[in-house]
């Protein structure tokens, strides 16, 4: 799909993978709507890259339709839809002070895949309704995976299992949609240079580095969003999920 003049929408675009990807979704020249739960930060981007921001909990399904309705009503609807909105919160199954709290557990879910769920289906009902383009395509959405679906280390089974069941929706709902000319695949990154991991000491950085293969390195926001945009350029490229990690295999601990 030529994405020159198309309409997208990434949530969770005020910073890290979602904010390179609106970079270069502007770059090829989609007219984006970036989302975040932070409005300021959704707006600072948005007037970066000549979007529109709008603050959005994806979790929430009135926050979410209000949002894709101010897309829709600047841009159109969209024929892209990129979820990098997510959350990261430890715990083990039973720590020191007893049992995970549900709501913990309950929370990352929520967020990161009844999120993703929920603006993919609003996204799909608008790709739904528009011409299909050259090869009877009418919308790409690309959900964000993580390793740790496969790998979760010890503290992370609410992240993970979350992340697990974003790669498992892949194949069913590329199926369900295919009809339609909607095709969906899932990211998987790796250890990436982003807010999320900006915090932590450096033995720690020094250690994820030291499990990546090749490059020798943490992943690059950048390098995320060119695989967004292959993806999109791709028609074959439809339900599954890729890993994007230099080779890493993520220990236990």
């Amino acid at each position: 799909m030529n994405i020159d003049g198309l309409a997208a929408i990434v949530t969770g675009g005020g910073s890290g993978l979602g904010q390179a990807t609106a970079r270069a979704l502007a770059g090829a020249g989609a007219k984006v709507t970036v989302l975040d739960i932070d409005s300021a930060k959704a707006e600072a981007t948005a007037r970066e890259i000549g979007g529109v921001g709008a603050g959005c909990d994806v979790a929430d399904e009135a926050s979410t339709i209000a949002a894709l309705a101010r897309g829709r009503a600047a841009h159109g609807p969209a024929r892209v839809c990129v979820n990098c909105a997510g959350v990261v919160t430890p715990g083990k199954v039973v720590g020191r002070k007893g049992p995970m709290p549900l709501e913990t557990f309950a929370r990352v879910v929520q967020v990161n895949l009844i999120g993703t769920f929920n603006v993919m289906r609003l996204a799909a009902a608008d790709m739904a309704g528009l011409e299909p383009l050259e090869g009877l395509e009418r919308g790409v959405i690309v959900n964000t995976a993580s390793i740790a679906a496969w790998d979760g280390q010890i503290g992370q089974c609410a992240y993970a299992s979350s992340k697990g069941g974003v790669a498992a929706l892949s194949l069913p709902a590329a199926r369900e949609l295919a009809p339609l000319g909607i095709r969906v695949m899932a990211l998987a990154p790796g250890y990436m240079e982003t807010p999320m991991l900006a915090g932590m000491p450096d033995e720690v950085m020094e250690g994820l580095v030291a499990s990546t293969l090749f490059p020798h390195r943490l992943g690059r926001p950048e390098e995320f969003a060119k695989m967004v945009l292959a993806i999109i350029d791709n028609p074959m490229l439809n339900g599954s999920a890729i890993r994007l990690d230099g080779a890493v295999r993520m220990p236990p601990q």
